[in-house]
């Protein structure tokens, strides 16, 4: 089962992920909810729309927008919709 894993701790998995552009998106509700804090980050994608992001924080350990979503996306980017990713030092498993 795919896993994200970030500082030695699994923050997210889930049998039903999709790959978009070598992305893997979990669905929103696999995401632990206690290491999520706001961001204020967005960026734009030409086909997907606009992405939010979260930091992730647990203990000292901080990862600044390590994790973005589309609240709204474009119609051709409906498989990412619910759908989170992630970058930086979150490394996803099989």
């Amino acid at each position: 089962m795919p896993k994200a894993i970030w500082n030695d701790e699994i923050i997210a998995e889930s049998d039903d992920t999709v790959v978009v552009e070598g992305n893997v998106y979990f669905p929103r509700s696999s995401l632990r909810e206690d290491v999520l804090r706001p961001s204020d980050t967005h960026s734009v994608c030409v086909w997907k729309g606009k992405a939010s992001y979260y930091t992730l924080e647990s203990g000292e350990h901080r990862s600044e927008d390590a994790v973005w979503f589309y609240p709204d996306p474009k119609p051709d980017a409906k498989a990412v919709r619910d759908r989170v990713a992630f970058w930086k030092d979150v490394k996803v498993e099989d």
